[in-house]
């Protein structure tokens, strides 16, 4: 039987050749759309987005290093480490689920709550998955790393790749990022999830979708941060 690092080895290299797909025509048409959506937006506007986002996720990356204590696992196997953080992964998605149905129910207004409390909630899972690995979270690089998988799981297929090779070839690649380039940053989250997060917003079925799409979320972004992790440890 194979050995349980055997295992993860597989399904990295699994996992790197889907992230690296080229999009398919129906994404590109996609991805042209929401551009072409995007240069109607006046620059003003942008600018605003982008800084609102950026000090928002500024503000969860603070939160989430406060809160979170390092977890001293030097001498836990990659197995038991990765037992820890898919029962992290499962109670984030519980809570992102209960946090969705609550904000969808309430309509328009409290539907747009959802968007500062999520990422509130997938900085956190982000934090204490590195810790659990046993990753320094006080270092901005680790920090810098956190917002990599972040983008990673929620872009378009054209930029993830691109980010995959940052996150694939890290320890050369981090000494060229001194910081993150906002407006793409906002851009591709706000068009990955923007239109199941409109249906949150619907009554009546606000509340399923939010809890549906919040716990699938949250479970997209386990799976790529494992599996982003997994490539520094291995």
């Amino acid at each position: 039987m194979a050995s349980y690092e055997e295992q993860v080895k597989r399904e990295v290299i699994r996992w790197k050749v889907q992230m690296k797909k080229r999009p398919g025509s129906f994404n590109k048409t996609t991805k042209k759309l929401q551009t072409k959506i995007n240069s109607y937006i006046p620059e003003k506007v942008h600018h605003v987005i982008t800084e609102s986002v950026k000090k928002m996720i500024q503000g969860t990356l603070i939160g989430s290093e406060y809160t979170t204590k390092k977890k001293e696992t030097p001498h836990f196997t990659l197995e038991e480490k990765e037992k820890g953080i898919m029962e992290k992964i499962q109670f984030y998605k519980r809570t992102a689920a209960i946090e969705g149905a609550g904000t969808g129910a309430r309509g328009f207004f409290l539907g747009l709550a959802d968007f500062p409390l999520l990422l509130a909630i997938k900085m956190k899972l982000l934090f204490e998955m590195a810790s659990i690995y046993g990753l320094d979270i006080n270092k901005y690089e680790e920090r810098l790393y956190i917002l990599q998988l972040f983008q990673l799981a929620f872009s378009s297929e054209e930029r993830r790749i691109q980010v995959m090779d940052v996150v694939e070839n890290w320890e050369s690649k981090k000494q060229e990022l001194i910081d993150l380039d906002w407006r793409v940053f906002q851009q591709e989250y706000r068009d990955y999830i923007d239109l199941v997060k409109l249906f949150q917003m619907v009554p009546v079925i606000g509340a399923a979708v939010g809890a549906y799409a919040n716990y699938n979320l949250l479970d997209h972004l386990g799976t790529v941060a494992m599996n982003g992790y997994r490539l520094r440890l291995i």
